[in-house]
């Protein structure tokens, strides 16, 4: 599983996720054991819970999201202009 690192997707919830580089199992948060294959996906849930998604399911529904910009480094200033409200609108 090294090969393939931790990234972050996106549906109605943040997770994180990795795809399987061999076959693996998991028990899951009701003690069910889960089964997965190469390709498939290992998720972990913001609750701290993992389970295992097939690829077909796993890549239709999750977007990966990408990383953060790292923060600027102490003392750097910020010059672009102030943001403004989109389209005219306010608070």
């Amino acid at each position: 599983m090294n090969k393939y690192e931790w990234k972050t997707y996106r549906t109605r919830f943040l997770v994180r996720a990795r795809q399987l580089s061999e076959p693996a199992a998991i028990l899951d948060a009701s003690g069910r054991e889960q089964v997965g294959s190469p390709g498939d996906y290992l998720v972990e849930c913001s609750d701290g819970s993992k389970r295992i998604a097939p690829r077909h399911i796993f890549e239709d529904i999750y977007v990966e999201m990408e990383e953060p910009a790292a923060a600027p480094p102490p003392g750097h200033s910020d010059r672009r202009s102030p943001q403004r409200p989109l389209f005219g609108l306010t608070g």
